[in-house]
């Protein structure tokens, strides 16, 4: 009688496998545990030093102000200085990099905005080393400040409706301003395309130069944010058609939302919020967003951002701050390639 081959069976691992596996697992297991311990002890004694916080742009615009008024309340809460370093230049973008290829411990943080943080990785996305929306990540939102749809003193309008009706008589023959690439820019773009009407863009170098643009007739119907403009538009100087916040404005109440004025969903608010490199320890952005959280409503009650027409607009996790930019970048990233905006 032949002798039957000995056959291996295959399906079931030796021994010797298992033994592998349970000590790949537990070596695993134990790296983790021990990462988590670090991160928490580094957590308990954060911050040890004084914490940088580049801003993109130069001092005395809105991002600045907002990251020194919070400053004061932040370094008394940590314990350490809360040092405020403007990094302007390249549309925000030096900051922005600066931020992302610093050491991953809590120590660098960017106060960064719709345009540095939502735009500019679209945009700027072959020219940079670094690309905001996946090497940095968010701590909480700060504040969302509203703009304005606003007329000219050569525009006759006193309504969105009448000034879309005076832009359709006169098609490529008015202007609006607005930075290449900024959300202004991208807003304008958007509205006047759901408005069905032709404008020509104007580039400046920012929401300082859209007042006396208008005023001099230069443009005629532009975006611009509510803390620059209010007091020329209370003054009668030029015309606020629409807000883009989601409820009227105590300020101006009789300037209707832009979902009032027929155009749900078009508009922007300019944001601000606390990003830090990505791989920062989780325990770390905790410790940032429970304690910048504190400050803002701190300032909120004191009314200190009302008054400046920067409302308040914390996120209630860092997770629902990222998820927040997310979506603004796919917002953006459709407007962006609708109308074809390139960066040279």
């Amino acid at each position: 009688m032949r002798e039957r081959p000995l056959t291996k069976d295959v399906t079931r691992p030796s021994s010797t496998f298992h033994l592998v596996l349970r000590s790949a697992a537990i070596i695993a297991f134990t790296a983790l545990a021990i990462l988590a311990a670090s991160q928490n002890a580094m957590a308990q004694n954060y911050p040890a030093r004084p914490i940088r916080v580049l801003i993109p742009f130069a001092p005395g615009g809105a991002t600045d102000i907002i990251a020194r008024i919070i400053e004061p309340k932040v370094s008394r809460a940590l314990g350490q200085p809360f040092v405020v370093d403007n990094r302007a230049g390249a549309a925000g973008n030096i900051a922005v990099e600066l931020t992302a290829q610093a050491q991953p411990d809590g120590y660098t943080l960017l106060v960064g905005n719709i345009s540095t943080n939502s735009i500019n990785p679209l945009l700027f996305a072959d020219k940079m080393k670094s690309n905001a929306l996946k090497d940095l990540t968010g701590v909480t939102l700060l504040v969302s400040i509203p703009n304005l749809i606003l007329g000219g003193p050569t525009v006759p309008a006193k309504t969105l409706k009448e000034a879309i009706a005076y832009a359709k008589e006169r098609p490529g023959q008015l202007n609006y301003s607005a930075p290449l690439g900024s959300y202004s820019h991208l807003d304008m773009l958007a509205f006047t395309a759901a408005a069905g009407i032709k404008m020509v863009h104007v580039p400046s170098k920012g929401a300082g130069e859209t007042l006396p643009l208008l005023l001099r007739g230069d443009t005629h119907i532009t975006e611009s944010n509510v803390a620059s403009n209010i007091g020329p538009v209370r003054a009668g100087q030029i015309k606020a058609y629409a807000v883009t916040s989601d409820k009227r404005i105590a300020e101006l109440p009789n300037v209707p939302t832009m979902a009032e004025a027929g155009f749900p969903g078009y508009g922007s608010l300019n944001w601000n919020g606390i990003f830090v490199p990505e791989r920062t320890p989780k325990p770390v952005i905790a410790r940032l967003h429970a304690v910048i959280v504190a400050a803002m409503k701190e300032l909120d009650a004191e009314g200190v951002l009302e008054k400046r027409q920067t409302p308040i607009s914390i996120s209630s996790s860092p997770a629902e701050f990222n998820a927040f930019v997310q979506s603004e970048a796919k917002r953006w990233e459709k407007i962006i390639r609708e109308n074809k905006v390139k960066i040279d």
